[in-house]
């Protein structure tokens, strides 16, 4: 009996993990593209310098791991049960030893957004060790000047009155989950130290307090969980990572309805060379499905803009991650742009660009090897068209300057593919743009002056 409540922590533990690797993983790859954690002394204390510092920053470096999804998961289990086994320490709970996971329960609704930020969660888990480290103390002057002294620390390490920097990506949303966890991690410790004389504990009712909590965990957790957002980002995170054959397997699973789905179907495959004769086989959205219009947000323009990459359209690719990176909420940089931009001014020949973007990811920890690989490459023309990738996309490039819109015109791809007769998925984008948009004159005519 007094270590059972180890094993309820570790199987809540395990069930938080499994949720974010095997059903939520690529909520966490979005929120480490959405950030750029440096190894920098600037770059920290310009973090905790400001109130609530401390928790954004230990959010932060824990962030930059949920590139690979079990070690994000793993973060989060243990952060999670952390939560409940201070909240646990703070009373006897007897009976009520269920209501020891509510505040974990709520940030694990918390982190279900995609927009909330991990350092709410160490807020919270903070200020509990801060709580139980001061409870811990006999009674006293010292602890009384402890305690005093502990106000500001816990106000600067955490945030003021839970108002402070970066626990939701979006600066004017009030993180109420987040709120109502800290509140609720104070509160219902003192209501059962108020009514610990009634709050006599056996093994059964331990189990059938735990199970309670479990039932009801699951049912909130798979009623808010966003299912379709996680779709969505999993073909983004494909297509980041150019997994043409995966995706092709999933779209052959389950045909995307959406706009970024339909997009990296067509771009996966057009680099396998099947667009023309496949994408009658597959949801289409028109226009929109090939090449969608660039929106003024951080998500949808990265898909089209690897399209944009892929073809050979540089500066247009270089433009749309650029106003991504600018359009994150929180103004925080992002590594995937970082990385895409350094590679952008890299083909173009813009070698001081691209050094200060490699230099950055030199700062980082996942990034770092990478960008030690690929500063050679600068200023050296015959490594770069040598490159299977970057050489490649250079002999693709507009050498002619036009004016572009947010709409991609036959034209531009028409220019493109005669800039490179080689460049096939130039090729299969304009007949592909006709088809879609019904221009059978247009078809027509590309297609006879080909033969």
């Amino acid at each position: 009996m007094k270590h059972i409540h180890i094993i309820y922590t570790f199987l809540f533990g395990v069930a938080v993990l499994l949720f974010f690797g095997l059903a939520y993983p690529h909520h966490l790859h979005y929120q480490e593209q959405y950030q750029l954690f440096l190894f920098d002394s600037n770059y920290v204390w310009d973090i905790v310098r400001l109130p609530g510092g401390v928790a954004d920053l230990l959010g932060r470096f824990c962030t930059q791991f949920f590139l690979f999804a079990w070690v994000g998961a793993g973060i989060i289990a243990v952060l999670l049960s952390a939560v409940q086994l201070l909240t646990l320490r703070l009373a006897k709970w007897g009976w009520l030893y269920g209501l020891s996971y509510v505040p974990s329960l709520l940030l694990w609704l918390f982190l279900l957004d995609e927009n909330a930020l991990l350092g709410g969660v160490w807020a919270v888990l903070l200020t509990l060790l801060a709580i139980w480290s001061l409870g811990r103390l006999p009674n006293g002057w010292t602890r009384r000047v402890l305690i005093i002294v502990a106000i500001p620390v816990v106000y600067w390490m955490v945030g003021p009155a839970w108002t402070g920097s970066h626990y939701h990506r979006y600066p004017t949303v009030f993180p109420t989950l987040l709120y109502a966890a800290w509140l609720s991690a104070v509160v219902l410790p003192l209501i059962a130290r108020a009514c610990h004389r009634w709050l006599s504990a056996s093994h059964s009712s331990f189990l059938i307090s735990y199970f309670s909590f479990l039932i009801l965990m699951g049912c909130l957790v798979w009623k808010n969980a966003n299912f379709k957002a996680e779709k969505v980002m999993q073909y983004d995170f494909m297509a980041r990572y150019q997994q043409w054959n995966r995706i092709l397997e999933t779209v052959n699973a389950e045909k995307p309805n959406n706009q970024i789905g339909v997009t990296v179907q067509n771009l996966a495959l057009a680099m396998h060379g099947m667009l023309l004769e496949q994408m009658a086989n597959y949801n289409q959205n028109g226009i929109a499905g090939l090449l969608p219009d660039v929106k003024e947000d951080a998500t949808s323009p990265l898909p089209t803009a690897e399209a944009f990459y892929q073809l050979g359209m540089i500066n247009v690719a270089q433009r749309t991650v650029f106003e991504a990176q600018e359009a994150i909420l929180d103004f925080q940089k992002s590594g995937r742009c970082y990385k895409r931009l350094a590679q952008t001014n890299l083909i173009n020949g813009q070698y001081a660009v691209a050094r200060k973007y490699l230099s950055a990811l030199q700062k980082t920890l996942f990034y770092r090897d990478w960008a030690n690989e690929t500063l050679p490459l600068l200023g050296d023309e015959e490594a770069i068209d040598r490159h299977p990738e970057y050489g490649r996309l250079r002999q693709s490039a507009y050498t002619e300057d036009f004016y572009f819109s947010d709409h991609v015109t036959p034209e531009m791809l028409k220019s493109l593919y005669n800039r490179n007769k080689d460049n096939r998925l130039a090729y299969q984008y304009l007949l592909a743009y006709y088809m879609l948009t019904g221009d059978r004159e247009g078809y027509n005519n590309f297609i006879s002056t080909e033969q």
